[in-house]
């Protein structure tokens, strides 16, 4: 069981900076392709970023220039670096860890509310 904890989330105005923290419970590294998905009010869940095969990076383009993600192994711990924010970007934004192996589980964190203010 991994357990997720997202924390940075907040209200923020256009044009400005947050940055989103997931802490895992236990090591992710080669075993869990970690993410970030956002869900707005009526819209379905969507990729943000994420870690792929390799160690690379993938982004929605509707973030690509703006967000960055970012790991730290030692700590457990993966960063959303988010510049420039825009007020479609508000939403509740989850840690997500998708697992590299057939058969096991995909874990999620619970959220964290990000508003950003016109």
């Amino acid at each position: 069981q991994l357990q997720l904890v997202e924390s940075g989330g907040g209200l923020v105005q256009a044009g400005g900076s947050l940055r989103l923290s997931c802490a895992a419970s236990g090591s992710f590294l080669g075993v869990y392709f970690m993410g970030w998905y956002r869900q707005a009010p009526g819209n379905q869940r969507e990729l943000v970023a994420s870690f792929r095969l390799g160690g690379s990076t993938n982004y929605a383009d509707s973030v690509k220039g703006r967000f960055s993600i970012s790991r730290d192994d030692a700590k457990n711990t993966v960063y959303l670096q988010m510049n420039s924010l825009k007020p479609e970007d508000t939403a509740v934004y989850y840690c997500n860890a998708k697992p590299r192996f057939v058969g096991r589980p995909e874990f999620w964190g619970q959220g964290t509310q990000v508003t950003v203010s016109s």
